[in-house]
């Protein structure tokens, strides 16, 4: 196997584990807000002191109100989106929440079309016709299923999607100053400032003295966030990007398994459908795309 594929296809297996470590950070006790708040502290922790090593230089802004971008990013779509996504996992089951993520190419065409007046061809019209059906599957509206329809999972794993769509849209403007990994490394780092007043210290503080913690909470930061982005920007430099989009569609996969395997959550066969038509939607658009830069995808993976 190529080199590049492989790096890239571990990355977006790793952004598949996202949900265990979630999982067991709430066996803890504690909620979605606060494992945000725990993986936006860590993975600040481990992009900023990857950059001090390898190239301090993108650790300086171009000027002081650039920061209006990354206010966009950490707030708007680091913070929002990793809640709903949490919540999601919380509230449903992790094969879900991740189907229900992956609806974000999907609002980043509409979007896209509704802010930058981008085309909206047959094959987007298809692809987000194809991303409905799935979604109605997954979440029990096809066929109906009133006991397994949960109207805050939904509400929530939609959520997610928006703000992982939001961020291809704020990060457009700070990629035509800044690279890729800077946009990453400022948005957490502006998610975790502004996250430091709502965490409970005098109630979770001493969760945080065992070592058990910390190694659910450092290695949510590190392995599905920090490192994975790391070496799937390392393997995108070296193929296409369209290819590389594809490749990481094992990431719900990957989700998939660990929720069925390890936490023994149910996954019904119109669940999996509907999972095959969201993946293959992505896979749809990606094709149809003759040509896409590779900011552009770095701008929709960044943020996992």
């Amino acid at each position: 196997m190529n080199k590049a594929f492989l790096f890239i296809i571990v990355g977006a297996a790793l952004w598949g584990t996202i949900g265990w470590y979630v999982k067991n950070l709430y066996a803890f006790g504690f909620t979605p807000m606060e494992v945000v708040t725990l993986r936006s502290w860590t993975s600040t922790i481990l992009l900023i002191g990857y950059l001090l090593i390898v190239s301090p230089k993108k650790l300086k802004l171009t000027t002081l109100s650039d920061i209006k971008y990354f206010l966009g990013t950490g707030i708007l779509s680091i913070i929002f989106f990793n809640y709903c996504m949490f919540t999601a996992i919380e509230l449903s089951t992790i094969p879900v929440a991740t189907a229900l993520l992956y609806t974000a190419p999907a609002f980043v065409t509409i979007l896209s079309f509704v802010l930058f007046k981008e085309q909206l061809t047959k094959v987007k019209i298809t692809s987000l016709l194809i991303t409905l059906i799935g979604t109605c599957f997954v979440v029990g509206l096809i066929p109906l299923n009133l006991d397994a329809l949960q109207l805050g999972s939904i509400l929530f794993g939609l959520g997610s999607g928006i703000g992982y769509a939001l961020y291809s849209i704020f990060s457009k403007f700070a990629l035509k100053k800044y690279t890729s990994l800077s946009v990453t490394t400022f948005t957490f780092l502006v998610a975790s400032i502004i996250l430091i007043p709502f965490f409970p210290y005098h109630e979770k503080l001493s969760l945080l003295t065992d070592p058990i913690v910390l190694l659910y909470a450092f290695g949510l930061g590190f392995l599905p966030t920090a490192f994975a982005y790391i070496i799937y920007t390392y393997g995108l430099q070296q193929t296409e990007a369209s290819k590389a989009s594809i490749l990481t569609t094992i990431e719900p996969v990957v989700a998939t398994l660990i929720g069925i395997f390890i936490f023994h959550e149910p996954f019904t066969y119109m669940q999996m459908i509907g999972m095959t038509c969201i993946i293959s939607a992505v896979i749809l658009i990606q094709l149809s795309k003759k040509t896409e830069s590779t900011q552009e995808l770095q701008s929709r993976k960044i943020i996992h």
